[in-house]
């Protein structure tokens, strides 16, 4: 779930207990291109007020006119269009012949905003399933999955953190890289078995375990919606979580280091039996090249590629730290290559 999901969740909740109407509006579906994902969220206040987005802008217009002329009237939800014509598409900036498909949801007590926004906040993943004929709701544990169904009477929902990072090394660059990995809604855990890093390492919604870093690999299960990220510049931590993230589907796995270093370390994975397409996964050094020099830039350059890598994003040679620094060097990309400083 997305910051600005949680803050609508938020303020909806707010509103209701302080003894206002409030309209929920869900993006159930659509059809060509939209500037707002299924499932995104908005809510307008009795009085016209908003928190959320469902489309560019035209659409939240209509629908704040509405309340403020109307008010909330609404006793159950109804499920709306908008944009299926072309003169529609074009009022309400959606491509032409566009569609997008809202649930408008009038919240009550049975709509259980504030136990849905408890539960995610404690990082549970949690699915919400509304009856459009009555109203009520059930909240129940969710497998780990993304989108909206939406069969005609119910419409659920899933919300909470629905990827999981794993972070070797407990310094102070994991500080910067877990507080804004936590603001990317990643469930973070960090691992670091050593007692002069991990005893006065905190950060609030990070898990720190003192494991050693392939058990912990091993009894995470990473599946696609896992990263990992080794962090310690020591090989008999950051080898150990490798050898065996790279033999999980997990979407990305990388490790912070020269070009010479994670050379090396490729090298040294292929003798702990990993196939080269396993090792050939490793993204080493991690991130992009930005320029970064500071432990925040670090941050950033890495959790950006482990976003283009979430969204299937593939980045340029030009964007890859190894292949710039080897272009600036006048040497070729290096997977295997000694050459590589």
């Amino acid at each position: 779930m997305n910051s600005e999901d949680l803050e609508v969740l938020s303020q909806c909740a707010d509103w209701v207990e302080s003894g206002r109407r409030a309209l929920l509006v869900t993006v159930i579906r659509t059809w060509g291109s939209s500037p707002r994902p299924e499932g995104a969220m908005l809510c307008i206040r009795d009085d016209g007020h908003v928190v959320g987005s469902v489309s560019g802008g035209c659409i939240e217009d209509d629908l704040i006119d509405r309340v403020r002329r109307n008010g909330i009237a609404l006793e159950s939800p109804e499920i709306v269009e908008y944009g299926i014509g072309a003169d529609e598409a074009h009022r309400f900036g959606l491509p032409c012949g566009g569609t997008i498909q809202l649930a408008l949801e009038p919240v009550t007590k049975r709509s259980r905003i504030r136990e849905l926004l408890d539960a995610v906040m404690q990082r549970k993943l949690v699915a919400r399933t509304l009856d459009l004929r009555t109203g009520n709701t059930q909240l129940s544990a969710a497998p780990v999955k993304d989108g909206v169904h939406f069969d005609g009477v119910t419409l659920t929902t899933v919300h909470g953190p629905r990827y999981r990072l794993l972070v070797i090394g407990a310094g102070q660059l994991s500080r910067f890289f877990c507080r804004i990995a936590i603001g990317l809604d990643y469930h973070v855990t960090v691992c670091d078995p050593r007692e002069e890093y991990a005893d006065h390492w905190r950060v609030e919604g990070v898990t720190l375990t003192r494991e050693m870093p392939d058990d912990v690999v091993v009894s995470m299960r990473l599946d696609s919606r896992a990263a990992v990220v080794a962090l310690t510049h020591d090989p008999k931590l950051d080898d150990l979580a490798l050898m065996e993230a790279l033999r999980t589907p997990a979407f990305y796995v990388g490790a912070l280091g020269s070009r010479r270093n994670n050379a090396a370390r490729r090298h040294r994975l292929l003798e702990f039996d990993l196939t080269v397409p396993e090792v050939a996964r490793l993204r080493g050094p991690a991130g992009l090249h930005i320029g970064s020099k500071t432990p925040a830039e670090i941050a950033v350059s890495i959790l950006a590629e482990i976003t283009a890598a979430k969204h299937g994003v593939q980045s340029a040679a030009a964007m890859s730290i190894a292949d710039a620094k080897n272009a600036n060097a006048g040497t070729g990309p290096a997977f295997l290559s000694s050459s590589c400083r």
